[in-house]
């Protein structure tokens, strides 16, 4: 059995039934699981997305544009909740790995005329440096001055059981940071787009969706049991999460990418572009495009999107703006295990 992607993409995969369609199914009874009854990310899929799409040098109005035709949407939404912007720092210090604070800067000056309580700056490192450590690192003192604003370490939060998929494709209990599954909250995503280690490529979505497992300050990560026992379980386990985890918004600042050696090395790509929209699938599909990457070969969006949880079919994307995605494709090179990555193409673990 085949499954057949809704994105228009180059190629099929075989997935023998998408774990023979029971998996699918125990998915959704994972997602059921958080027991905060608090889940922010509702499974239903938009009828119709619409990503607002700019070009140009500049990375403050770059940003801003894409926002201006969601200004209603975005009022609206953050009304009586609290704004939580999720940025992307990566732990080596190397700014090219790592959401630009100009880029938050153009999001604050954005929704200063329509939201006047403070601001959450947040983020989950991985690594073991505090946030206070990489805000200041990345150059965020700045804005904590200008605006009013506070950082927040995620890791340091309560949290909830979630089940993703083991190693041995059993359930496996892992803890999910409260922050990404309070209503009350409503959370930008803001980063760059990467080329990535296992997951082919990293943007929008796999910003919170990967940000969500919580990492004990110190002490244990549940981040590792995401990976499970190689690719097919990253994309797929990031699928499971994000049934009960997805931002509420996203901004993609491609004024410049990172290609080889992602998500934590690599070089410079001079792309030029801004994104923005309410449905991360649908944003990170145009990205996808826009990096010169199959869409068939990211797993995670296909997955989200045949469950769903946003559109990948570019017949259900609108874009928003007078430039064409499809004229400003730049090939990223990808990481040099790429060949590694795409193992998760082939038929399921349970079949070897």
């Amino acid at each position: 059995m085949h499954c057949k992607y809704d994105g228009q993409s180059r190629g099929r995969c075989s997935r023998r039934g998408f774990l023979g369609g029971a998996a699918a199914v125990a998915g959704a009874a994972f997602a059921g699981s958080v027991s905060t009854g608090t889940a922010r990310a509702a499974v239903k899929r938009p009828d119709r997305s619409e990503v607002s799409f700019v070009t140009g040098g500049d990375r403050h109005e770059m940003i801003l544009q894409t926002l201006r035709p969601f200004e209603k949407q975005i009022r609206e939404g953050i009304r009586g909740k609290q704004v939580i912007i999720k940025v992307n720092l990566a732990a080596p210090y190397i700014p090219l790995t790592a959401t630009h604070p100009d880029a938050v800067r153009a999001l604050l000056d954005f929704l200063a005329p329509m939201y006047r309580d403070e601001i959450i700056l947040a983020e989950s490192p991985a690594g073991n440096d505090p946030v206070e450590k990489l805000f200041t690192h990345y150059g965020y003192d700045a804005l904590r001055k200008e605006y009013n604003l506070r950082f927040l370490d995620l890791n340091l939060q309560q949290s909830s059981p979630f089940f993703i998929l083991g190693q041995n494709l059993e359930p496996k209990k892992i803890q999910l940071i409260d922050t990404f599954l309070d209503r009350k909250n409503y959370i930008f995503s803001i980063t760059r787009p990467k080329t990535h280690d296992a997951v082919v490529i990293t943007m929008g979505l796999k910003n919170v969706v990967m940000a969500a497992p919580l990492k004990i300050p110190g002490g244990e990560s549940c981040k590792p049991p995401m990976h499970g026992s190689g690719p097919w379980w990253l994309h797929y386990n990031m699928f499971l999460v994000a049934q009960a985890v997805r931002p509420d918004f996203t901004i993609i600042d491609g004024l410049e990418g990172l290609q080889g050696e992602g998500p934590t090395k690599g070089e410079p790509v001079d792309h030029r572009i801004a994104l923005a929209g309410p449905d991360a699938v649908a944003v990170d599909r145009i990205v996808t495009d826009c990096m010169g990457v199959d869409i068939a070969d990211v797993g995670y969006l296909n997955f989200c999107s045949n469950a769903g949880l946003g559109n990948t079919d570019l017949n259900r994307i609108r874009i928003i703006g007078s430039e064409k995605p499809s004229d400003h494709v730049r090939k990223y090179k990808l990481r040099q295990n790429i060949d590694w990555q795409m193992q998760w193409r082939k038929d399921l673990p349970l079949q070897k």
